[in-house]
């Protein structure tokens, strides 16, 4: 079971990576205006997206697994405006993935299985971790349709791949 709960970690630690860096690509073609844009009032903004991204990985895996204290301000990640620059917010989402994945490479079968209680919902460490990756890639496939949508442009993640080989 080692072998298979260590792959896990791996893989979970490789699609968190893959995310950032698929914002990364967006960021690329968005102004900041665009970052922060707040479109209608059922929608908020790129920039509040990652920053809901950081809350959600910080609570559940380095405070959740990780056992580190953490303070999560869950409605201002949709409501603040706080400036911060392109640079800045892939900063702080990489610094919170270099985290997370620390406390993740970490993880051994009883962490897995382990019981614990995130946000008032009951979860394994093994369920809390599918959590993370499941919401982490949702939240970066609406910052990929947003850039999508707003710059008309081929983000190229499978540049050079061929999608239909078997």
């Amino acid at each position: 079971m080692y072998m298979l709960s260590s792959r896990l970690c791996y893989v979970a630690v490789h699609h968190l990576y893959e995310g950032v860096e698929r914002i990364s690509t967006c960021f690329s073609q968005l102004s900041e205006e665009d970052i922060w844009r707040n479109h209608n009032a059922n929608l908020v903004s790129i920039g509040n997206l990652v920053l809901h991204l950081q809350g959600n990985v910080s609570q559940y895996i380095i405070q959740g697994l990780g056992g580190e204290e953490y303070h999560r301000h869950r409605d201002g990640e949709f409501s603040e405006k706080p400036g911060l620059s392109r640079e800045e917010l892939l900063e702080r989402i990489t610094g919170t993935i270099d985290q997370a994945a620390g406390v993740i490479e970490g993880l051994d079968e009883a962490a897995l299985l382990r019981a614990i209680t995130i946000q008032g919902f009951e979860h394994t460490g093994l369920s809390a971790l599918i959590h993370v990756v499941e919401h982490f890639s949702y939240h970066v496939g609406q910052i990929t349709f947003a850039t999508k949508y707003l710059k008309d442009v081929d983000l190229g993640y499978y540049a050079g791949l061929d999608l239909n080989a078997q």
